[in-house]
């Protein structure tokens, strides 16, 4: 049996914030705010998304976040706490719908960008094989 034991940050009254980390850049925030008598902010479980704007030491917090974990694209979830922003989680394959719907921001693009610019003909780790 696996247990995971998390601190409540009674201060965050349910709500998270997901920031979308590409490179070293948040290019979208929302506030994630779960359903009645649910602790988690899920979309997917019913929880409600809006917009927000971030403070400086969120921005910063979700991108070094990223840079520890080695990721170029990736949400990172926070809470607000009497302490500063505490970081929650860092997904790697991060859903999109729920944060381009509350932000209008087209994340998908920005992602598709950043690998465009970022992209090294013939330095990938793996090479296909021509089986002519």
């Amino acid at each position: 049996m696996n247990i995971l034991v998390q601190e409540y940050i009674k201060e965050a009254r349910g709500v998270d914030i997901r920031c979308l980390v590409i490179g070293e850049k948040v290019v979208a925030a929302m506030q994630r705010k779960g359903a009645e008598d649910e602790f988690r902010s899920n979309i997917h479980r019913g929880g409600s998304a809006d917009p927000i704007k971030i403070t400086p030491e969120e921005r910063s917090v979700a991108v070094r976040s990223a840079a520890i974990m080695g990721l170029n694209v990736c949400g990172v979830d926070i809470l607000r706490s009497n302490h500063g922003p505490l970081v929650m989680e860092v997904n790697s394959s991060p859903g999109i719908e729920g944060v381009e719907r509350a932000t209008g921001i087209d994340v998908a693009d920005k992602i598709i960008e950043f690998v465009e610019k970022h992209a090294k003909p013939n330095k990938t780790k793996t090479r296909a094989r021509d089986k002519r």
